[in-house]
């Protein structure tokens, strides 16, 4: 990577000390992301191993809410330890989120089922996942942070773009890995083989722990710590002092939160699309976006060492730029050379919901208790479980729903009078006439193999990971530009941790609820388009140049 980027303009070679410093903190903070896009990949599995008692549909939404709920609690991890990182100083501070880190996903690979112990297992699999989220919440910071205080003028975007690489090379590890247990595994990987990844990750955090000691205290924070220049209360003077507090929201809404729906659309939303949406074996769809992050990866030093050249502003609008003008395009594409018999049965034989809107419900119950079982969810459920594209026409009120397919039309049945036993075999004739109806109407289970044009989508999923590098490439020297040394570790992270906890965490959850909702593939993709334009515009009017700023004040 290194000879890479020193090609490009304002990036020279790196002094020993400076390699040190990289890659102390960049390899902690691969096993870091490691850990945590581990549930991410997995999320398929565990809504079958944890949220088996919900509906299949709510299933994978509450899987994906539990993924979403460590991003939640980001922020909350930005104050508490960004607060600790400018008191008491980097290097100790993202030591500790690594330890919890670290040892919170290694409990997962030992916990219980649902079927062991009920609801107390997604209980403790959230708890885990907020102590994930808050560790992670104070780990970029202080990367990003010390990185940069290290940097000598002109290089800081260079530098801090090896930080950048990390998460991705912690999606990708932890892809190579669930790989590698699929392939030795077979079968037995859905069962119980899904747990060693996540015991992996005892080992790396111990190699993690072994590697931040070796580091010293950003020079920075040690120079304002002898002048007495440190903060007494870095949260009032990041977020209650309207000087700083109004960069910190134009950071969010200018900077980050565009990042972080165009980084988590890049990959993770990119991944669901595939299998759940194309119903792509989850084999090749890993093994794509992989190729297209070992291809993508290194323009993430490209585009930090270039925003030491003109900016760091102008790169990471233009990415918001690209994506929101051409994701529905790509995104349509990847259908095409992804599963096309499914672009082809929507055409020719399309699907119509035709149920009374109003009892037509949002099917997303984050506790488990509702039960779906009116004409409409029952369609829907089982439409948006295969896959199958529709779209609705509203019927007179108290009707009961049905699916039109093609020229064929299948009557529903209403759930909510029938027992178990009665619902269950209701709804197994009803499945059973709904799966031959789309199957002659040429509505596939799974993409054919023989039909999938893999050179067309890596390069349509590489384009996508380029977006991403963009956009984060320099994004961390931008914002530690931004923000005065005393305050800085504080400042920068929570408008970032805001933006990917909850701009990005939220959006594979978000969009496959409107996918499920309206019956359209492409719905979900409104979010991250909608959130791009609207960084884009408050970027270019208010935020402003950084890369010549002094950051020792």
């Amino acid at each position: 990577m290194a000879s890479t980027a020193a090609s490009m303009p304002g990036a020279k070679p790196l002094t020993t000390g400076h390699k040190r410093v990289i890659i102390a903190s960049s390899i902690g903070t691969v096993f870091e992301w490691y850990d945590f896009y581990l549930y991410g990949s997995l999320a398929a599995i565990i809504a079958k191993q944890f949220f088996s008692g919900l509906n299949p549909t709510s299933g994978f939404i509450f899987a994906l809410l539990a993924f979403a709920a460590g991003f939640a609690v980001r922020p909350f991890g930005a104050i508490i330890f960004g607060r600790l990182g400018d008191l008491i100083g980097r290097k100790y501070t993202f030591l500790i989120t690594i330890v919890i880190m670290g040892l919170s996903t290694f409990l997962v690979g030992v916990l219980p089922t649902y079927a062991s112990i009920g609801v107390a297992a997604p209980i403790m699999l959230i708890v885990l996942r907020l102590l994930q989220g808050l560790a992670l919440g104070g780990e970029y910071g202080g990367a990003a942070t010390y990185v940069a205080e290290h940097a000598p003028p002109g290089k800081r975007g260079f530098y801090t773009s090896f930080i950048q690489i990390t998460a991705t090379f912690g999606l990708f590890l932890s892809l190579i890995v669930i790989l590698l247990c699929r392939k030795l595994l077979g079968a037995e990987f859905d069962t119980w083989g899904w747990r060693i990844p996540f015991l992996i990750s005892f080992v790396l955090l111990g190699v993690s722990v072994w590697i931040r000691l070796q580091l010293n205290e950003s020079p920075l924070f040690q120079q304002m710590k002898a002048e007495g220049r440190q903060s007494k209360a870095p949260l009032t003077e990041s977020f209650a002092r309207w000087n700083n507090g109004k960069i910190v929201l134009l950071a969010l809404f200018g900077a980050t939160a565009g990042q972080a729906v165009v980084w988590y659309c890049g990959q993770f939303y990119a991944l669901f699309y595939l299998t759940q949406t194309l119903k792509i074996e989850a084999v090749t769809a890993n093994l794509l976006i992989a190729g297209a992050l070992l291809i993508a990866t290194p323009f993430f030093v490209v585009f930090g060492a270039l925003s030491d050249r003109i900016g760091r502003k102008p790169i990471i609008m233009l990415g918001c730029l690209l994506a929101m003008l051409t994701y529905f395009p790509i995104f349509k594409a990847l259908t095409h050379y992804g599963n096309p018999a499914i672009e082809v049965a929507a055409q020719t034989n399309p699907v119509t919901v035709v149920a009374d809107p109003d009892a037509c419900t949002f099917q997303f119950d984050p506790v488990g208790k509702k039960a779906f079982k009116s004409s409409c969810d029952i369609v829907k459920s089982v439409l948006a479980k295969g896959g199958v594209p529709y779209v609705n026409e509203p019927a007179g009120s108290g009707s009961v729903a049905s699916v039109k397919v093609g020229a064929t039309t299948i009557a529903s049945f209403e759930g909510a009078s029938l027992d178990a036993a009665a619902f269950k075999t209701q709804s197994d004739a009803f499945n059973a006439q709904l799966k031959s109806a789309l199957t002659s109407a040429g509505y596939p289970e799974k993409a054919d193999p023989a039909r999938i044009n893999t050179p067309m989508l890596l390069l349509l999923l590489t384009i996508l990971v380029i977006y991403v590098t963009m956009v984060y490439g320099p994004i961390a020297a931008w914002l530690v530009e931004l923000f005065p040394t005393r305050i800085r570790y504080t400042s920068m992270s929570l408008p970032y941790h805001i933006g990917n906890g909850w701009f990005g965490g939220f959006l594979p959850t978000t969009a496959f609820a409107l996918v499920a909702w309206t019956g359209n593939i492409y719905s979900g993709l409104w979010y991250p388009v909608i959130v791009a334009a609207m960084t884009f515009v408050i970027g270019i009017l208010f935020l402003p140049e950084t890369k010549d700023v002094d950051i020792s004040k």
